[in-house]
């Protein structure tokens, strides 16, 4: 393996917004995070503009209620109204073979599972918290693995899952979070597209 490239500011400010999702789709936001969100300031950017609303959101939002909705839309009774995973995503069907590639590339790279989580590694809040390590540079990887990570495990799918999230019957507090994260996909994909391959 090469050697961990030292991420610069611009690509901490992408680990960020990874690691913000990731978090925010990982489980339900605790009374702390909601109270951090609510601080958070945009700008008059379209991303800047969807941090706004989702310290809006954040603001207005109640813990039980939000823990309530995040049941509903991603564990419900027998399924919530979203299922998060690339799988499921690109082939109407858990544990197929997006995720049988996601885990020979995760292997590849050394990642392994942190232990918080027993969902499948395909699931949207671990997709996202691993793009957040590689653009970070917390893995040992080679330069570009960020981008070829999300042309093979994001792109196909997360924006799409995001645009469900801010339309979805149950989404309140996570219509914002749906926003930003379309919003986000969007800028990665055009910045992605913009880059000379290496």
């Amino acid at each position: 393996m090469g050697e961990t490239p030292i991420a610069d500011e611009i690509d901490l400010l992408r680990a960020e917004h990874y690691d913000l999702l990731a978090l925010l789709l990982g489980r339900s936001p605790s009374p702390v995070t909601l109270s951090a969100l609510a601080d958070l300031k945009g700008d008059d950017s379209a991303l800047g503009r969807r941090v706004t609303g989702l310290a809006a959101a954040a603001a207005e939002a109640k813990v039980a209620a939000v823990q309530r909705e995040y049941f509903d839309l991603f564990v419900g009774v027998g399924r919530g109204e979203l299922v998060p995973f690339a799988s499921y995503y690109l082939t109407g069907f858990l544990n197929e073979r997006p995720l049988a590639r996601l885990r020979e590339d995760l292997g590849r790279l050394g990642i392994e599972a942190s232990g918080g989580m027993s969902e499948p590694e395909d699931h949207v809040a671990i997709v996202m918290e691993t793009m957040a390590g590689l653009v970070a540079g917390r893995f040992e990887a080679e330069a570009g693995e960020d981008r070829a990570f999300f042309s093979r495990h994001i792109e196909p799918w997360a924006a799409r899952f995001f645009r469900d999230l801010e339309k979805a019957e149950a989404s309140r507090f996570y219509r914002a979070v749906g926003a930003l994260g379309a919003t986000y996909m969007h800028i990665e994909a055009e910045a992605f597209g913009l880059e000379p391959v290496s």
